[in-house]
């Protein structure tokens, strides 16, 4: 599978959801690649700094292929990994437009505030301008760094469940200080300790909802706990 994670407005978790997502199919036993075609380049820091902590050993293939090369380079790699997980920036840029054309999944964070809800149609209609070539592609919407309380939350939701061409993945993500944690060592949410069980099962909860794998299999494999899908 091949998983872009993007949107058109930074700032909303899209590389920590990518790093985390291409640390746990690396921990069910995936090959995967990481690409970071951000030219922020924050997905290469973790997993430079990943690399510094576990002697080397990240557990994935990491590299940054960015613009008008993300597309071809993909698709020339594809059949040497079973996942690769993109990490774009949260522009309506070539190098997301080109992930989107050789992706199965588009996956789009969105913070429960105004100004990330004022970028849906225009990441909607980014997804239809791609599908009219890549008629495949399943997108997926989710609410991340949502609030412990209030309206927010749940007026985000209805506003996301909206839209057809962009599934709404009811899976929230908490604002957590753990994921932060995590990856100022180099670490998947999964990996971190002491664990936090909240973050971890919000975390796994949305991941058996954007890819294939069955809750069943995360929690043999990870040794963690998500609901049944």
């Amino acid at each position: 599978m091949i998983y872009t994670v993007g949107g058109t407005k930074g700032g909303s978790g899209k590389t920590t959801f990518s790093v985390n997502l291409a640390v746990t199919l690396s921990h069910i036993g995936h090959d995967v690649l990481l690409d970071d075609a951000d030219d922020q380049g924050t997905a290469t820091d973790f997993t430079d700094m990943r690399s510094e902590s576990r002697g080397g050993d990240v557990g994935y293939t990491a590299v940054q292929l960015l613009g008008k090369a993300v597309g071809p380079q993909v698709q020339k790699l594809a059949s040497k990994y079973q996942d690769i997980v993109i990490d774009v920036g949260g522009r309506d840029t070539n190098a997301q437009r080109m992930a989107l054309l050789v992706s199965d999944v588009f996956v789009c964070p969105f913070k429960p505030r105004s100004y990330d809800m004022w970028t849906i149609e225009k990441v909607v209609e980014v997804i239809g301008e791609v599908k009219t070539i890549n008629q495949d592609l399943q997108s997926y919407a989710f609410l991340n760094m949502t609030d412990p309380r209030g309206s927010d939350n749940a007026e985000a939701a209805e506003q996301l469940a909206e839209f057809g061409e962009l599934l709404y993945a009811d899976a929230p993500i908490g604002h957590r200080k753990a994921f932060a944690n995590a990856g100022a060592y180099g670490q998947g949410i999964i990996e971190y300790k002491p664990k936090d069980a909240k973050a971890i099962a919000e975390f796994l909860a949305l991941v058996s909802k954007v890819t294939d794998l069955k809750a069943s299999v995360i929690n043999q494999i990870t040794g963690n706990s998500v609901p049944a899908a």
